[in-house]
């Protein structure tokens, strides 16, 4: 039902308002930055484009020549280590070295030139490369796949020149290594590994040392021995002392490190933290300035800033860039940052900025800008859980078309989505795929249940033993939240999510019946399957966040949505990429057919060529529309947009 407001503002039922966010335009023009680095003058970065397949490309800028693209198509730059991948290039005196997609071989390109393989074919793995240029080589973290069991991950150079190389192993004694850090003069060498059942932010070692004459490590130091902390993001200063990120305080926080003693960088904020999980190797959280001080992405509940840390102790400067929510990555060169911004109301952008934050540059978008008026103003809210025994956390987005308006006595429907990891964060921010709902009219909770970063190591460590009842829990509690703060329809609440969040999606409509819909992207419907099956760097992550397995079978089992069918009521639609090697598409065909079977309206969707996220841009499209034809369906509920049909199982069952 339509009409005309006395302002000409159209009225229409919230959901079913038109929007100019199509589908098309979260991919058109769209393209993700990071891993930047520098060499020469020139900035780089890794640039994904949907529009390409999802293929990642290297770029590079110049104050004099502007922006070029160096990596010629088909070429992929994107490492597959621990699944996840990370920094998969590296660049010194104009030569890049980066690992291709397809085959996972490292090769070496010059710009105009054509890439060349460095390394064998087969089941060897590359990321995190460094340049050690005193001796001709890359140091790497390479995952070598070529026996059977567990691929073995070890810290290895290659011949920068060279070809058909495996590599020579320099460290190998550990099961997980993370990306290396050499000092300036290339005298020194600085990593972090970590051993099973630990994931990067349970529990790590620090390690340095020196180099022989023909490159091998001598004089090896661990720096902490099984200290229950977690330390990642190890660098050099110019000055040769070694720094690196702790959260031994509860707060990820920058120490300076001698032998292992860690002293603590004071800075003048409360609750921040600097760091984060380390799925992707090679993600970087601060960057060393000319005059005694480091440039730090600083994160309190979510909200990203830069900060300015003094390292003689005398604390920190807070750089105020209007509109900033998030930080990507960064380079610091001259004392002039180049950085990835976030904004609330526009597309992230490539900026370079002086160390006041006063002189800012734009060098890239990542996409079109569209009037800040369809920006959903965002509040951060948190709200009671666990029968008041806990506090939650989320980012609130209202419905927001500047064109469209409900009627007064209707509250919208809200779409709960649970992001994954689950130690991610959801981020308030300029978000495309968020607006598509919102300029619909759909209210969206970003939900940060207990387990998400930025509120703290024992926030994190809240969903240990718990996975599968802390976080629904939490999803139910702010949903149920919303809805009696009037901001919510309690008829139409709607829980979305990936991975980690996509099993959460299972567990409460498995465990709870306060959600009328789900989409459950690439999730997890049996857990026995899962810690059986998943690969080498998740193997033991349940452990941690359920319990050892085999021992604890029986809460295995209790907790997979697969066992408590009887339980499914509300509708559910499942997305799935076929190639997925994190969450295998048997975790989403066994709960499709179940459902479908048990007589519960679902539907399934899947994508050759996919793996674990969607990045083909005729994929994210067709995802986003299914889901939207989805609920329109069995929601009752019409919908402006002209969607595609898709094939729902025990439809009528649900419309009754």
């Amino acid at each position: 039902m339509k009409e005309h407001t006395v302002n000409d503002q159209l009225t229409a039922d919230y959901g079913n308002w038109p929007s100019p966010v199509t589908p098309r335009s979260l991919v058109e023009g769209v393209r993700g930055i990071g891993s930047l680095q520098y060499d020469e003058g020139f900035v780089y970065w890794l640039e994904s484009r949907p529009e390409e397949a999802g293929r990642q490309t290297i770029m590079r800028w110049h104050q004099e020549s502007g922006v070029e693209d160096i990596l010629p198509i088909p070429f992929n730059a994107r490492s597959q280590v621990h699944e996840y991948g990370g920094t998969s290039y590296a660049v010194h005196q104009g030569n890049i070295w980066f690992s291709q997609f397809d085959d996972q071989r490292l090769y070496r390109i010059t710009p105009g030139a054509a890439p060349e393989p460095i390394t064998i074919e087969g089941a060897l793995r590359f990321v995190a490369c460094t340049p050690d240029a005193s001796r001709n080589r890359l140091i790497c973290v390479r995952e070598d796949h070529r026996d059977e069991g567990e691929p073995r991950n070890e810290l290895v150079s290659v011949t920068m020149g060279g070809r058909d190389q495996e590599g020579e192993i320099l460290f190998a004694q550990s099961d997980f290594i993370s990306a290396p850090a050499l000092s300036a003069n290339g005298s020194k060498i600085a990593f972090v590994s970590w051993m099973h059942p630990n994931m990067p932010w349970d529990n790590t070692t620090l390690w340095s040392a020196d180099f022989k004459q023909d490159g091998s490590l001598s004089g090896l130091t661990m720096h902490n021995s099984n200290t229950q902390e977690s330390v990642i993001d190890p660098k050099w200063s110019d000055s040769g002392d070694l720094y690196a990120l702790s959260d031994r305080n509860n707060w990820w926080s920058l120490y300076r490190i001698s032998e292992n003693t860690f002293e603590p960088i004071s800075h003048d904020e409360d609750e921040i933290e600097i760091g984060g999980p380390m799925w992707g190797l090679g993600t970087s959280y601060y960057a060393f300035g000319q005059q005694s001080h480091v440039v730090a992405i600083m994160n309190r509940g979510g909200v990203e800033h830069l900060s300015i840390l003094h390292l003689d102790g005398t604390g920190s400067n807070k750089l105020a860039i209007k509109d900033v929510t998030n930080i990507g990555s960064m380079v610091l060169v001259d004392d002039r940052i180049t950085v990835v911004l976030n904004y609330a109301n526009k597309p992230s952008e490539l900026v370079s900025l002086n160390t006041d934050g006063t002189d800012v540059s734009v060098i890239r978008s990542t996409g079109k800008s569209a009037s800040p008026n369809w920006s959903p103003p965002y509040q951060l809210v948190t709200f009671p859980t666990a029968n008041g025994k806990a506090v939650a956390h989320g980012v609130y987005l209202p419905p927001t078309n500047p064109e469209v308006g409900a009627p007064a006595e209707q509250t919208p429907p809200l779409i709960v989505t649970v992001h994954g990891g689950p130690t991610s964060v959801s981020s308030p921010g300029y978000s495309l795929a968020q607006q598509f709902w919102t300029s619909r009219g759909f209210a969206i909770l970003d939900l940060n249940y207990r387990g998400s970063t930025g509120f703290g190591r024992e926030y994190r460590r809240a969903l240990y033993g718990n996975w599968g009842v802390a976080d629904v829990e939490d999803a139910v509690a702010g949903a149920k939240w919303l809805a009696e703060q009037k901001l919510a329809d309690p008829n139409r609440l709607i829980i979305r999510g990936g991975s980690a969040g996509g099993f959460t999606v299972l567990a409460a409509h498995a465990f709870h019946n306060t959600f009328s819909a789900g989409a459950s992207h690439y999730g997890i419907s049996d857990l026995t399957i899962l810690a059986e099956e998943t690969h080498k760097f998740e193997s033991r992550y349940l452990d941690q966040v359920i319990g050892p397995y085999p021992e604890l079978d029986h809460v295995y089992q209790e907790r997979s949505p697969i066992n408590h069918l009887d339980n499914f009521k509300a509708p559910l639609i499942i997305l799935q990429g076929l190639e997925d090697k994190v969450v295998p598409s048997n975790q989403s065909e066994l709960i499709f057919e179940a459902l479908k079977t048990s007589g519960v309206a679902t539907a399934y969707v899947s994508f050759e060529g996919e793996g674990h996220g969607f990045r083909k841009a005729e994929n994210i499209v067709h995802a986003i529309q299914a889901e939207l034809y989805f609920y329109s369906k069995v929601l009752n509920m019409p919908v402006a947009d002209n969607l595609p049909e898709i094939q729902i199982d025990n439809l009528e069952d649900a419309q009754q």
